[in-house]
């Protein structure tokens, strides 16, 4: 059986006599899409200037691909504030796209061979061809077409206030410091692994995939749905599974979570630990970057996990090394599609079930991680993502529906608290929601995206892109008002200047400049 889902009743006690000290819970999103021509093939066309420095800008830049925008949110302390600041973005980058589309969906589709996926680039400072090289190298060792996929990304942290209540619940006379944080943090990540397989259900939105995507992978697994389109009956989240970002290499890694000292020690490890394949595909091969090092993994972003700790970096500081000295501020959840029905990928109502949820895992019982049970953990999500929505699932032995449903139930009261705090009822609404959907699972985003396919008789590609003109449509009919025009015509002049002065101010070779940004010490 899974590990006791309740929340103390002494916690929710403190809370409900304080719920104030859950309003203002601090959230941010990145969203990934890919430009794409109006008849859906990837942008050969780089980063629009329009759009200012893919380096500097602070709400648009890119991810992998130079067609691979990333919009980014400021931290915001209400789900109606993020959506709205994400719906913002998206006009400003629409009126700057001439005849692009934003892609909808996480899985991409007229991807010509590697050779056409433009790697990003971010000018001709050291800092900037550093990004360029990790991308190579992502490339050299994955492919450029599993970077093509897209998700949201979702930033969480409880509010300021809500540690003095959490502390005094504590059976413990520890302070409420960074290391009480930090601890509570690694806590979440842990329940969150256990039971993230829940929102691949609830959220996915990948159950199928363009034939071409397929064409390079041998033994994919899936089924035909027409001439144009693979998929999987119950597939949830393909993105998340086989086909998305997988690494044979990273397979056999345990990064543990179990405490700050653990998780750096085990991510030094892996950032340190030579890799035979990458060794003999060498770093700096008739002077051209091949990658940034032999490493297992180059830099921490390259370690695809579900859910990051996370701590705001310095300018060239490392990951790693600001966790180390200052510890975990907030958690970034990765395992997210976009959903194609909604016109930012998301809305507010998944976002008031994602921080019940994260509360949940926060203030659960959390016991230590351990190897197998990673190992477990990898298995229900591959289970979920491949056939998530078949009848009388099982995950391990346990049944998938009682086991969504204890969670859900152990989310009510936190759901509640939630809506006492904010004076509303719109938590426990995007609760009952879920359950919806646990009963039916053809109310999910994956089980809607294929009922469409089927009543509209159109392939997977068809269908990403019908939604992605018709969103395109709606931002064109709303254009941004004159006042926000400026402000981001203001942000662009700004960071293109901001990459300007960064290249100037250079002044050592990339080789040293290198060697200085990989040192973990």
């Amino acid at each position: 059986m899974y590990a006791d889902l309740s929340i103390s009743a002494g916690t929710l006690s403190a809370f409900g006599k304080q719920p104030k000290a859950l309003k203002g819970i601090q959230r941010g999103v990145e969203k990934e899409s890919l430009r794409v021509t109006m008849t859906g093939e990837l942008s050969q066309q780089p980063h629009p200037r329009s759009l200012g420095s893919a380096l500097t800008h602070p709400h648009i830049t890119t991810d992998f691909s130079e067609a691979q925008l990333e919009l980014i949110t400021e931290v915001l302390t209400t789900p109606e504030l993020c959506i709205a600041q994400l719906d913002d973005i998206h006009r400003f980058v629409h009126q700057g796209l001439d005849d692009e589309l934003m892609w909808c969906t996480s899985m991409p589709c007229l991807v010509a061979d590697d050779s056409k996926i433009p790697i990003g680039r971010y000018g001709t400072s050291n800092i900037g061809a550093v990004k360029s090289v990790y991308r190579e190298g992502l490339a050299n060792r994955y492919g450029r077409l599993m970077q093509t996929i897209s998700g949201i990304h979702y930033n969480f942290s409880v509010p300021d206030a809500f540690w003095p209540v959490y502390g005094g619940t504590l059976n413990t006379t520890a302070t409420v410091d960074q290391d009480l944080q930090t601890k509570t943090y690694f806590s979440l990540i842990r329940n969150f692994r256990r039971h993230s397989w829940l929102l691949i259900y609830l959220f996915g939105a990948s159950p199928a995939v363009c034939r071409s995507f397929a064409r390079s992978i041998p033994d994919h697994g899936l089924e035909m749905f027409d001439e144009g389109s693979l998929y999987l009956p119950n597939a949830t989240s393909l993105r998340m599974g086989r086909l998305g970002y997988q690494s044979d290499a990273q397979s056999s890694l345990h990064i543990s979570y179990n405490c700050l000292q653990a998780y750096t020690d085990s991510m030094y490890e892996a950032l340190t630990t030579p890799y035979p394949d990458y060794e003999a595909m060498g770093v700096k091969v008739a002077g051209q970057y091949r990658q940034l090092n032999t490493s297992l993994i180059q830099i921490e972003n390259e370690f695809y996990g579900s859910i990051r700790p996370k701590r705001p970096i310095r300018p060239g500081e490392r990951p790693l090394n600001a966790l180390r000295s200052r510890g975990v501020e907030y958690v970034e959840v990765r395992c997210l599609d976009l959903n194609p029905f909604l016109r930012v990928g998301l809305d507010e109502h998944q976002i008031r079930f994602l921080d019940t949820f994260l509360l949940f895992c926060l203030l659960a019982d959390s016991p230590p991680d351990s190897p197998e049970e990673s190992a477990q953990m990898r298995a229900n999500q591959l289970t979920i993502v491949e056939n998530g929505r078949a009848p009388g699932l099982t995950l391990g032995g346990l049944s998938r529906d009682r086991w969504a449903s204890d969670i859900l139930e152990a989310c009510a009261p936190i759901a509640a608290l939630l809506d006492q705090a904010n004076s509303t009822d719109l938590y426990s609404y995007s609760l009952e929601q879920q359950r919806a959907r646990v009963a039916d699972a053809d109310l999910t985003p994956s089980a809607r995206i294929l009922a469409t396919m089927r009543a509209q008789n159109i392939p997977f590609f068809r269908f990403a892109l019908n939604q992605s003109i018709s969103h395109k449509g709606y931002f064109d009919d709303h254009p941004l008002a004159e006042k926000n025009l400026t402000h981001h015509q203001q942000l662009v002049a700004r960071s293109l200047a901001d990459q300007s002065q960064i290249e100037a101010s250079d002044n050592i070779d990339f080789d040293t400049f290198l060697k200085a940004y990989l040192d973990l010490q």
